[in-house]
């Protein structure tokens, strides 16, 4: 009888232990999958970020790009040819009449707000001051 206690006891015993190693065991997979997934989350969430950013800075390239086109699309003014003596307006100091004046005060804004680049300013320029 005390044998078969004693038996009964391992068999017990061993399925108690092999109770807790199954356990434990499916407790470890269950949190490394749960950690693995949760790493996981948090790249997928960077990596979502970095196109987010992505796409916002292509947006805002094409748009640049656009407005830029669209101001080299606009109509470019013409410049009128310096009249001929006979009909000068009186000159201004320095031997430019007013129209010349006028024509380079509006060359000069048209360069600052990007319209002419610095060779097409200095190249009106120079036709202007006859040069």
């Amino acid at each position: 009888m005390m044998a078969r206690r004693m038996v009964r006891r391992r068999v017990v015993g061993r399925a108690v232990v092999r109770t807790a190693v199954v356990g434990g065991t499916a407790y470890a997979v269950g949190h490394h999958a749960a950690t693995k997934s949760a790493e996981q989350q948090y790249t997928d969430q960077q990596q979502s970020a970095q196109i987010e950013d992505l796409q916002q800075q292509q947006a805002y390239q094409q748009q640049q790009a656009y407005q830029q086109q669209q101001a080299y699309q606009q109509p470019q003014p013409v410049y009128q040819q310096a009249p001929a003596p006979a009909q000068a307006a009186p000159a201004a100091a320095g031997g430019l009449s007013q129209d010349d004046i006028a024509q380079l005060m509006q060359l000069g804004q048209l360069h600052e707000s990007g319209i002419l680049t610095d060779a097409e300013f200095e190249s009106a320029k120079q036709k202007i001051l006859g040069i």
